[in-house]
């Protein structure tokens, strides 16, 4: 069988790994035969590929990002898009793919495997927010490089007396903010799920700032004020019409800073949490997902995704994990509100 592999949507830490694994269990325990496809699906849609046997996966297991690049290419967007995809797998002898991907990435590939394309879908987003599975590689690495920025700030918070804000990513899911502003200490956690009061917001900063201490505020770049309460600008789309975020952290500071007549600064994380070498949990869990969807490919249980319950790896439906997103649980946002103020 001669199988393509493609990474989608946004870098992030463990997408080397999984490829690595496919590439290494598919060769070696089965015979099957390995072509990378380039940024995500517009190397389906160009027929764009680079060799991918075991020789090309050496190595990568612990550099970040992915070899074979990415890119939010929606085929569903571009004309002729779907049919030419189909054309370039059938001239190109590809007989199913392994798409590595997010909501998006997965979104597509469900599209296609309903109109008869094989294909194996392996979960990846640092935000952690696709269903059916309990965790995803690349969210660990995420928390651990916020927690370390929060830890750091903390010390020149307390010595220049500001409130220091603090924004990570997290579309419409706070689960990047939720554990590491835990992890961290932070004195405030703004998550999408929980639209938040700036008057609360503020009112925190103050009690913070009478017990002498500085106040860390940790952010996703999706949270939002409750209606009313601030006004956010629109901003541009995606190919999936998804709003370019950014820009909540600069918000509040002008918003903290007009209302408390305190001093507030914003650090915006960003692509740092994308970047660099992946923990050893996510080189783990990445392994794990690429050797379990190899496996699900031989099968030929198509249209299925891999996916972590509790410490074993099963498969899902597609469509399971790309129907909803899974969003922070209010009483697990409500654990984290004992040290807000």
């Amino acid at each position: 069988m001669r199988i393509g592999v493609l990474t989608g949507g946004g870098d992030c830490p463990g997408l080397n790994a999984v490829i690595r694994a496919v590439v290494r269990k598919g060769t070696k325990a089965y015979g099957h035969e390995f072509v990378g496809f380039r940024d995500g699906w517009r190397g389906p849609i160009e027929g764009e590929t680079v060799p991918l046997d075991v020789q090309a996966v050496r190595g990568i297991l612990p550099r970040g990002g992915t070899i074979l690049g990415s890119s939010r290419t929606n085929p569903f967007k571009v004309e002729g898009g779907v049919q030419r995809i189909d054309e370039n797998l059938q001239r190109l002898g590809v007989d199913a793919l392994v798409a590595i991907g997010g909501e998006d990435t997965l979104g597509v590939a469900t599209k296609l495997h309903e109109r008869g394309v094989h294909v194996v879908g392996v979960p990846k987003t640092i935000d952690n927010d696709l269903n059916a599975t309990d965790y995803t590689f690349g969210f660990d690495t995420a928390v651990n490089v916020a927690m370390e920025a929060i830890d750091r700030l903390h010390t020149t918070a307390e010595s220049h007396h500001r409130a220091l804000i603090v924004e990570v990513m997290g579309r419409h899911a706070g689960w990047i903010a939720l554990h590491a502003g835990m992890a961290g200490g932070a004195n405030i956690i703004l998550i999408p799920e929980v639209p938040f009061d700036i008057e609360k917001v503020c009112d925190w900063v103050e009690s913070r700032f009478e017990s002498h201490y500085s106040p860390i505020i940790v952010v996703s770049e999706g949270a939002t004020p409750a209606e009313g309460s601030m006004t956010l600008a629109a901003g541009e789309l995606d190919a999936f019409g998804h709003v370019r975020l950014g820009g909540i952290g600069g918000v509040l500071e002008k918003e903290i800073e007009k209302r408390t007549g305190k001093e507030a600064r914003t650090t915006v994380l960003g692509h740092i949490q994308r970047g660099g070498t992946p923990t050893a949990r996510d080189r783990w869990l990445a392994t794990r997902f690429g050797l379990h969807a190899i496996d699900a490919v031989h099968d030929g249980d198509w249209g299925t995704m891999v996916a972590l319950r509790g410490t074993d790896i099963v498969r899902v439906p597609l469509s399971d994990a790309t129907s909803e997103l899974k969003l922070v649980d209010p009483e697990l946002y409500a654990e984290a509100e004992v040290f807000f103020g």
